[in-house]
């Protein structure tokens, strides 16, 4: 296979949610892939630093402010880019947020920033960014997922029910957007240490027990998404659409603790 199916060479990604976190692992992986950036968060000065680094890269990097809770900060988001690059090949869907509360506990105020964020501005990010790229007949779109979109677990019921929502989607923007010659699909992360998770993995005993349920032993590292996010923004994945793919080192097979040495 040439490694040119994987070369991103020429080609314009918008990264949401990359003042932190993955997110920045997603933008430093296509850049490195060869892609120019629009990166993006609610605050623009904060990406001052890693507007610096992709530069240093050799790639482009426009920062630009976007509140995903706000219609009218998606459109203007999307206006600048494109008005910026005079097109857009890639959309990572990443911007997120969580609550860990108990369900007895989740207010009506929590349910909704959780949803509007994950889910809603997911969408009409997606959306706008869609009608950019329609007229040219093609389009990487990635929405950014969770072990969630298909697993469910306690004390995060709003994120998990945003994250399953994100998996529905997707298989109904692909089958709405393949005529046009876009992809839509879903990453899904398994268990990553990342600003949102980090309280949990102070607690030594649950990632020991985190491990003994992961095949590889192991939680994610941040690098080991490299490869399926330029994989899906490339024309390697040209006939892959309205998937969700697992990057979770095996949790998804249902492993449980072992009880004795094999």
């Amino acid at each position: 296979m040439s490694k040119d199916l994987f070369d991103l060479t020429g080609k314009v990604a918008i990264v949401t949610g990359t003042s932190r976190g993955l997110g920045q692992y997603f933008a430093r992986a296509l850049a490195k892939a060869g892609a120019d950036l629009v990166i993006t968060s609610r605050d623009a000065d904060s990406l001052t630093s890693f507007k610096e680094e992709i530069e240093g890269m050799g790639r482009k990097a426009m920062p630009v402010e976007l509140d995903v809770r706000d219609y009218d900060s998606i459109q203007k988001m999307v206006e600048t880019a494109y008005n910026a690059y005079g097109k857009i090949d890639i959309l990572v869907n990443n911007a997120g947020c969580n609550v860990r509360k108990p369900a007895v506990e989740v207010t009506w105020d929590d349910w909704n920033m959780v949803v509007d964020t994950n889910l809603r501005g997911s969408f009409f990010v997606a959306q706008a960014v869609a009608k950019k790229m329609i007229p040219r007949k093609y389009g990487r779109i990635i929405n950014v997922g969770s072990l969630t979109s298909v697993f469910g677990y306690a004390g995060i019921t709003p994120y998990c029910a945003s994250r399953g929502g994100v998996k529905q989607m997707t298989m109904s923007l692909a089958d709405d957007w393949g005529i046009y010659g876009i992809t839509v699909n879903c990453l899904a992360p398994g268990w990553f240490e990342t600003a949102q998770t980090k309280v949990l993995y102070q607690d030594k005993e649950w990632v020991e027990y985190l491990c003994d349920r992961i095949p590889l032993k192991r939680p994610g590292r941040p690098d080991d998404l490299s490869g399926t996010i330029v994989f899906l923004a490339s024309d390697a994945s040209e006939y892959i659409t309205g998937q969700t793919i697992l990057v979770d080192g095996g949790i998804s097979t249902g492993a449980t603790r072992a009880t004795s040495k094999r």
